[in-house]
């Protein structure tokens, strides 16, 4: 048996704080819509993770995702444009990624990262 694909499925009746959110902010593409549910994400070929945690690195709590992006300055901006706050970061951690942390329309805490 092969792990084809993991996806995350988050309950809420404000789908358009989703879209708000993963679609216009992080730029994701809604590739399903049944009106109940919707699905975003990219053509990008990923990697299937799954992490565990006992804290976030540098004694931060463990953010809900990971996403990695390539170009965080421009991730950032874009943030601080929709007026979200960012709760930690921007910094360089000493095992080699920027970051920063923000909160979903959910309450769901992002580590959005880049590789340096």
């Amino acid at each position: 048996m092969k792990v084809k694909r993991i996806m995350a499925n988050m309950a809420t009746q404000e789908l358009d704080k989703a879209e708000a959110f993963y679609g216009g902010i992080l730029g994701l593409e809604r590739l399903m819509d049944h009106g109940w549910f919707r699905t975003y994400g990219s053509d990008e070929r990923m990697r299937v993770q799954v992490s565990f945690a006992s804290q976030g690195g540098s004694d931060t709590p463990v953010p809900d995702f990971s996403i990695e992006v390539d170009d965080l300055e421009a991730a950032l901006a874009r943030f601080e444009e929709a007026g979200v706050a960012i709760e930690y970061g921007p910094v360089s951690e000493p095992w080699g990624v920027r970051r920063f942390y923000v909160r979903d329309p959910f309450g769901r805490l992002l580590n959005i990262l880049q590789h340096e």
